[in-house]
């Protein structure tokens, strides 16, 4: 069944997408924002943001509330649902859920990057069981344990710092000799006397008895050297990978399933825009995010109207 048509349609609800919404319903677009989860996206697997301008230190959590609490009042109209393809149908665009099907005239892809996996043995065995990609959901279950935080960029060595306050020690555990987080994260995390390190280093295997995690086997991969250590937890920040499946199919994408846009956040597709972490793009944060979403909702508004 299909549904009424939009102005516009956000497919995703991290900051890149609420940005849009709230810019797109200020212009008093007609906007959909669909979503398949709780509003913020990766902020709420975030401890604390330090780097958002107008706040010196704010949980992932609660700055996803507020910046969702704006919308209602907007008029922003809410859908849940996952969404498994879009066609272009010329001067609209459908979008096709398991529950439905969309129209709009214009479309802005928000759905941000979902954390890589290692594709080592025992990591899908022990998710919920001692594996995490989640400090913020799971770090309270680790009290008083040894953990260990796979990764060496801003989220590992930050979820580190903050899996401290739980963990009687957090050992940090990089493929290469020197971390890549920004320099006053690292600082803090050499300062930390809970935190080690283990370098030149990968995961070969989780182990864990019929409960949970009990060890890892990891391998020194310029020595080939290969040890086994107990840990209690596994947090894992070793990249991300777009959410973007749903579309491959119309050519806005590189060989990795970024998408692909240009300044204006304008993909090949006319009346198609992607903001956020699923662009192809080599800074990823909220403010960038944000940044994308102000001026993708103009560049679709500017879209709409000459569309008539």
């Amino acid at each position: 069944m299909t549904e009424k048509r939009y102005d516009v349609i956000i497919i995703g609800s991290g900051p890149a997408g609420m940005t849009t919404a709230m810019y797109t319903a200020r212009s008093e677009m007609k906007t959909l924002l669909l979503e398949r989860g709780v509003p913020g996206g990766q902020m709420n697997n975030t401890a604390e943001i330090e780097n958002y301008p107008g706040y010196g230190t704010i949980m992932g959590p609660e700055l996803s509330m507020k910046m969702a609490e704006p919308l209602e009042n907007l008029g922003v109209e809410n859908a849940y649902g996952f969404v498994t393809g879009i066609e272009d149908a010329g001067n609209f665009k459908k979008v096709i859920t398991e529950d439905g099907t969309f129209e709009t005239k214009a479309l802005i892809i928000a759905t941000g990057a979902n954390h890589r996996k290692l594709g080592v043995a025992g990591e899908e065995e022990y998710g919920a069981r001692g594996v995490s990609y989640c400090a913020v959901c799971d770090g309270a279950f680790f009290r008083n344990q040894d953990i260990l935080v796979v990764g060496g960029g801003d989220s590992a060595v930050e979820e580190a710092l903050y899996l401290t306050r739980f963990g009687q020690s957090v050992t940090i555990m990089h493929r290469r000799d020197e971390l890549r987080a920004q320099k006053i994260i690292q600082e803090r995390a050499f300062a930390n006397d809970k935190i080690k390190f283990i370098w030149d280093s990968v995961v070969e295997e989780i182990k864990g008895d019929d409960r949970k995690v009990q060890s890892v086997v990891y391998k020194n991969i310029k020595t080939g050297e290969q040890k086994e250590q107990a840990f209690g937890g596994v947090f894992i920040y070793v990249g991300l990978d777009p959410v973007a499946e749903f579309a491959q199919n119309l050519g806005i994408t590189d060989e990795a399933g970024w998408i692909v846009t240009d300044d204006h956040m304008r993909t090949k597709l006319d009346g198609v825009f992607a903001v956020g972490d699923v662009r192809q793009k080599d800074f990823r944060q909220i403010t960038t995010a944000v940044g994308d979403g102000a001026q993708a909702a103009q560049e679709a508004y500017k879209y709409v109207v000459e569309q008539g």
